[in-house]
């Protein structure tokens, strides 16, 4: 399953804070497989104000929450969901492997 780093969590916290007040602590960050070639997959990731029929949710410490089309849930079961910031300050979401521990 999807694993959220407390980083990763804050920034989705933020990120549905920003979003309408009504569906706050409902809203989180959507997966969805956008396309599928040779053994890549492109996924889409928005806000969204609350999960669609289907979807899988992964919760994390501080209420943020993740929710993951079938397919994506499928591409991200084994992976962690972090944030990197670049050169400019700029923080991004970042899909990395698991660590064995």
């Amino acid at each position: 399953m999807l694993t959220v780093t407390e980083a990763a969590a804050e920034a989705i916290t933020a990120l549905t804070a920003q979003q309408d007040t009504e569906s706050a602590g409902d809203s989180g960050l959507r997966f969805a497989l956008q396309s599928m070639e040779g053994d890549g997959a492109q996924l889409a990731l928005s806000v969204a104000p609350a999960p669609q029929d289907g979807d899988r949710v992964v919760g994390a410490d501080g209420g943020a929450k993740v929710f993951l089309e079938p397919q994506a849930a499928a591409l991200l079961d084994d992976k962690v969901l972090d944030v990197q910031q670049d050169e400019t300050g700029d923080v991004a979401f970042a899909v990395l492997p698991q660590q064995s521990v």
